[in-house]
């Protein structure tokens, strides 16, 4: 049997300042690919080019990734700043109904810092345009300086809900993750429950009540080393379970109808 396929949301760039691509980070196709065993496709998130509807019949899952360009408040009904950075008005015309569709349909998703903010997002919830600037609050954002392998080092301890599903998956209350975002859950959308914190208090966990399907969202970045790390591998291999759950019933299914 053919892998099932997971569309990789990809972001908007201009390469070299000039020539716009749409893109999408080596680790998350290698997560997907090695970890989820699933077949990894790359989506040029723009509704010029695809609709959600072709998706969802394309796609048996979806892995909302991380990405430059944030959220435009718009979309929680809140004014642009300077604070809230750079944009992608397309990726949000396609992953924000989508998630909806997802969390309705059953249809697998798991979202990554940016994907994690689009889930609120998407359900009704608003973000902090800047963590750092808060009280209390510590820089969560990716160090300006070093290697990949110093940006994605270990940073932060998460503290998981006693026996909630996070702390059922990874077998412990405390897990240690890199962290590498500018913005963070403000209020939450309808039915999204929190389900890990960061020292200081921001959202980092997350999945939609009462949805019939895979919803765990993070905020940190679990596509880094996740064949080798002891919390990205059990998210992975999860996620890898329920969609290779959902395409099998997607086909019992075409197979009913064509009989």
């Amino acid at each position: 049997m053919a892998r099932p396929v997971v569309g990789i949301i990809g972001n908007s760039y201009l390469m070299n300042d000039q020539y716009p691509t749409h893109a999408g980070g080596t680790m998350n196709s290698d997560a997907v690919s090695n970890v989820s065993d699933c077949l990894p496709l790359l989506i040029p998130a723009d509704p010029r080019y695809v609709s959600v509807d072709e998706l969802l019949e394309v796609c048996d899952g979806f892995l909302l990734t991380g990405g430059r360009p944030n959220v435009h408040p718009e979309e929680y009904g809140e004014p642009a700043t300077a604070a809230h950075g750079e944009f992608d008005r397309a990726r949000d015309a396609i992953t924000l109904p989508l998630v909806r569709a997802c969390a309705e349909r059953g249809q697998p998703f798991f979202g990554i810092c940016r994907g994690f903010q689009e889930v609120n997002v998407a359900l009704g919830g608003t973000l902090y345009p800047e963590i750092r600037d808060l009280p209390g609050r510590q820089n969560h954002r990716m160090p300006p300086d070093g290697t990949l392998e110093e940006k994605f080092a270990l940073r932060h301890v998460v503290t998981l809900t006693e026996g909630g599903v996070f702390h059922r998956m990874l077998g412990a209350r405390e897990v240690m993750t890199n962290t590498l975002h500018g913005q963070g859950i403000k209020s939450l959308g309808e039915n999204v429950v929190i389900d890990g914190h960061a020292p200081d208090g921001t959202p980092e966990a997350i999945y939609v009540k009462d949805a019939p399907g895979f919803t765990l969202s993070v905020q940190w970045h679990p596509e880094w080393d996740a064949a080798n790390d002891p919390v990205s591998r059990p998210l992975f291999e999860a996620f890898g379970r329920a969609v290779y759950a959902w395409a099998e019933g997607s086909r019992a299914a075409h197979l009913q109808r064509t009989a």
